[in-house]
């Protein structure tokens, strides 16, 4: 292994290890008992503002680590640059971290997945623009168009068992155990070997499709295939500077494969004029009534803004912006895709695969695939394999995106 390549890969080993224990998504949740004190009241009439404490943390060490990484690493390398810049989110996720609960905790959350008002490729439109589209589109869809087979009928019991079937089938053997959690606020979330489900949340057909290539496809494939990393280890890790594309791919694979619907684009982006909400002063009992004017339950509607205001001040002004980052994601992947196949270079996409990358990663570490650095992904969620079908539909896409929809407006009503 060349001397630059060894080194790297040292870092990136010494990283993997002082990251473990930023546990972001963990250790700002919730405990399951703040939603049901919260729903009991609220079915009694009352409106009590939740109590929530976090645990006072401190990664001082690991900070201190994190920063000699980053100034071990020669920026001016494929590798180097890619931990130099994942060494530098660590370290804001281990800030974010200490300052749970506190105003700061929001500016940490802005520093790793930005605003909803960051302007989306081009520069004209912001994902907040993006997302009350898709609220308008869904709100003004007539209600008789919306199949049986959006409604939650179910049960998580059931639809374990479908999706177990479904992965075996996949993987031709036990890799990923699908589990119901008890304790989950969330409906699912996916890990390289686990991919959980609410024990108590009912679930639709379309939920079915949605969590297999969303969850199961995306972001339990990347983490399997990043295990599969010599020299980067730390691709098999979710790190906060990758959501936005793990998010936008996973998006991306709903609808590519069909499976996304109306409703569900409404839930993503109620949460990010939710969270652009939250950050204007809304508190956390206006953005519950936000969700619920929305025609959410109570208890969807407490999940929603429980998502908003993980680990920042309860009060407004705050807002953890996790959640901006899913159409904007979108967005960046699909025109990846689309740029990828007009430059003749559709590989990059199934590199994206090979772990959890940005799309920058990819393009920047592409000669380290090419020459055997780095390990293709071993596993493929089927529709990226089908490459005819997928050039065919981006292949359209580049053509459609031509047609002025304005000017045909302009010419009278459809």
């Amino acid at each position: 292994m060349p001397d630059a390549i060894a080194h790297h890969a040292a870092l990136d080993a010494r990283m993997v290890a002082a990251a473990r224990g930023l546990r972001l998504l963990s250790l700002a949740s919730w405990p399951s008992d703040t939603q049901q004190t919260f729903l009991a009241a609220f079915a009694n009439g009352r409106r009590v503002m939740p109590q929530v404490h976090y645990a006072a943390l401190d990664f001082t060490d690991v900070r201190r680590e994190l920063d000699a990484i980053a100034h071990a690493a020669d920026a001016t390398h494929p590798l180097g640059a890619y931990i130099v810049e994942s060494a530098h989110a660590w370290g804001i996720t281990a800030q974010l971290l200490e300052a749970l609960g506190t105003p700061a905790a929001g500016t940490h959350a802005i520093a790793l997945y930005g605003r909803p008002d960051a302007a989306l490729p081009g520069g004209a439109l912001t994902t907040c623009d993006a997302a009350r589209h898709f609220i308008h589109i869904a709100d003004e869809l007539d209600p008789g168009l919306l199949a049986d087979a959006e409604h939650p009928t179910i049960d998580a019991p059931t639809l374990q068992a479908q999706l177990q079937t479904d992965l075996d089938l996949y993987f031709g053997t036990r890799v990923v155990a699908v589990e119901l959690d008890p304790a989950m606020i969330a409906k699912a979330a996916a890990g390289a070997y686990r991919l959980r489900l609410r024990s108590d949340a009912r679930y639709s057909i379309h939920d079915r499709e949605q969590l297999l290539q969303h969850e199961a496809f995306v972001h339990s494939l990347t983490a399997l295939n990043g295990r599969e990393q010599p020299v980067l280890p730390s691709l098999a890790m979710s790190s906060p500077r990758t959501t936005c594309t793990q998010e936008g791919l996973a998006v991306f694979a709903e609808q590519i494969t069909g499976s996304i619907d109306i409703q569900r684009m409404k839930r993503v982006s109620l949460r990010i004029e939710a969270i652009a909400r939250a950050q204007d002063g809304a508190d956390f009992l206006q953005v519950f009534d936000y969700f619920l004017d929305a025609g959410q339950s109570a208890a969807e509607s407490f999940a929603s803004a429980q998502r908003v205001f993980r680990g920042v001040p309860l009060h407004g002004g705050h807002a953890f912006t996790k959640d901006a980052v899913y159409l904007r994601g979108l967005i960046d992947v699909h025109t990846f895709f689309r740029q990828s196949l007009a430059a003749q270079k559709l590989p990059l996409c199934r590199q994206l695969f090979a772990g959890k990358m940005t799309l920058d990663d990819v393009r920047r570490l592409a000669p380290l695939f090419d020459d055997g650095t780095l390990a293709p992904p071993r596993w493929l969620p089927p529709w990226i394999e089908r490459a005819g079908g997928l050039a065919g539909m981006l292949a359209f896409s580049l053509f459609a995106n031509r047609i002025r929809i304005d000017q045909l407006q302009a010419s009278g009503p459809v």
